[in-house]
């Protein structure tokens, strides 16, 4: 069974003790008549929860005024004390509808239609009052409650976070549906130290036994989860310009030189990766991992691309401001071949800060050192050389819905390649835009990637253009559209999928320099199966 069910029964009582505590918070009082004594006295009934004589007195009040509002509203709180919601109702929304802004009464509405079970129309009535004074007593806890019910588990944890109040019990009920939150918002370790917290204030509270079964259940789980991933994709692709050839230019020798009418090609690809959680400690991970890329193409094989990467990374999950974070390091090591000949070893560090601001937006953010080491002809001039040091950091902002089935996103990135040779030193300014959206039919995701990264090279290049040397210092625009759709298919092992992806990417390079300006289309369709 689960814990929670056994906490249903609990909230039925506290309902009653949170509508004799609403007693104390009565709506203002104008000059005495008949009808003020009668409730005065109703009042006094009600702290000694004699709930009959206080209706008794209530009825003669309303006999005399019926709109009082007081009357009403205690009428209301005294069946509440009956355990009689339903009739509660009906003296509480007159009440409301007399004296609308009325914090007490909100609260004491809210509360019969969360006995109803019509939780729709209780959390604008208690949210109306928590907007008003979160610190009113349980009142946090209800309304925490009823945003978790909704999935509104950041929002749920903020209403958690205020809640106040003098009963051990909801006390309790508070740091259980607080833990439960962080659980659904990836924190296990701080759930734990939450539910931990249950039964302080009451030895001998009905939610101990629960909690503890609880806290169990997510230390189990955090053991249990699988420390080995891996990914495989096999497929096929078709490029028409595998060697980024410039767009042809009759009055440009240097594109003549570059262009050789032999860059159309199909061919096949095939990626592995692999990863092992080799720390698992409360709120930190730790991940190794390897992966290898490789693409062969048919007509151009000196084209072929082999990558191999290795890296290692340290995460933390925790949070900030009551906001739920990810924050983590990553070292890497990158081997790339061209044509099966060395053409980059590439070693980077990064850093990030994945920050949930609520359950519709999240943003990370990066900073990384990238080392680059090129294989170049021993005769390569100086200028050419493109070793270097790159720097980057950025931001990226998700707006998600549907629990992340669709998002939408948008970010900015700077970057800065420091190289040995003059030429390909550049400031660059990244702009991100995209889309996912996941269709009822079969979960089939659809995406969209925009890209647009905007090189400005710091010198003037050495050698072109041909007829101008020395002259010119590049710009370029590099925009880059890329559409995807992933289909899963049906898979007969537990814990295993298989999705098959079509894949197109058309990029376009726009330089001042001819040689450095191409046009390229690429598709792809693949197989992914996830371990």
């Amino acid at each position: 069974m689960s814990p929670i069910r056994g906490v249903a029964p609990a909230v039925v009582v506290i309902l009653v003790a949170a509508a004799a505590w609403l007693a104390a918070a009565t709506p203002a009082m104008a000059q005495l008549t008949d009808a003020d004594v009668y409730v005065a006295e109703a009042t006094l009934a009600i702290e000694d929860k004699q709930w009959d004589r206080a209706l008794d007195l209530l009825r003669q009040a309303l006999a005399k005024e019926p709109d009082h509002v007081e009357a009403l509203y205690y009428t209301g709180v005294a069946y509440m004390g009956k355990r009689q919601p339903a009739e509660a109702v009906k003296y509480l929304e007159p009440a409301r509808e007399k004296s609308p802004t009325d914090t007490s009464i909100a609260y004491q509405l809210g509360l019969a239609y969360v006995a109803l079970e019509q939780y729709d129309k209780a959390q604008p009535l208690l949210e109306q009052a928590f907007a008003r004074d979160p610190t009113l007593d349980s009142l946090g806890y209800y309304v925490g409650y009823l945003r978790y019910r909704k999935e509104q588990y950041q929002d749920a944890l903020r209403a958690f976070r205020a809640a106040r109040t003098a009963d051990p019990t909801i006390a309790d009920l508070t740091r259980l549906y607080a833990g439960l939150s962080l659980q659904k918002l990836g924190l296990p370790a701080q759930a734990e130290a939450e539910i931990a917290q249950i039964g302080q204030l009451q030895p001998a509270s009905p939610l101990t036994g629960p909690a503890e079964r609880l806290k169990s259940s997510l230390a189990s789980a955090r053991e249990t989860t699988r420390r080995f991933r891996a990914e495989v994709k096999l497929g096929g692709f078709y490029d028409d310009n595998a060697a980024a050839e410039p767009n042809q230019r009759a009055d440009d020798r240097a594109v003549d030189l570059a262009r050789q009418n032999n860059r159309r090609t199909f061919g096949e690809l095939l990626s592995v990766g692999a990863e092992y959680d080799w720390l698992r400690l409360k709120a930190w991970t730790g991940t190794a991992g390897l992966s290898f890329f490789g693409t062969h193409n048919n007509t151009l094989g000196s084209f072929d691309i082999d990558d191999y990467t290795a890296s290692v990374r340290l995460a933390r999950r925790g949070t900030l401001f009551d906001l739920p974070t990810q924050a983590g390091i990553n070292f890497a090591y990158d081997h790339l071949t061209l044509g099966y000949h060395k053409l980059v070893d590439r070693y980077s560090a990064s850093t990030y800060l994945a920050l949930v601001e609520s359950a519709r937006h999240l943003t990370n953010f990066q900073a990384r050192v990238e080392g680059k080491d090129y294989s170049h002809l021993p005769d390569t001039p100086h200028q050419e050389l493109q070793d270097a040091i790159n720097y980057l950091v950025g931001f990226i902002h998700f707006v998600r819905f549907e629990r992340d089935r669709h998002f939408v996103k948008g970010g900015f990135q700077y970057d800065y390649d420091a190289t040995r040779g003059s030429d390909f030193e550049y400031r660059g300014y990244r702009f991100l835009l995209g889309g996912q959206y996941t269709l009822p039919w079969r979960d089939v995701r659809l995406t969209y990637d925009f890209d647009l990264h905007y090189r400005d090279y710091l010198n003037r290049h050495a050698f072109l253009p041909l007829e101008r040397p020395g002259s010119v210092e590049r710009s370029d625009k590099e925009f880059t559209n890329t559409v995807r759709a992933e289909v899963p298919l049906p898979w007969f092992v537990k814990n295993q999928a298989l999705f098959l992806t079509g894949e197109y990417t058309n990029k376009i390079v726009d330089s001042n320099i001819n040689a450095f300006s191409y046009r390229r289309n690429y598709a792809a369709i693949y197989f992914t199966w996830q371990y």
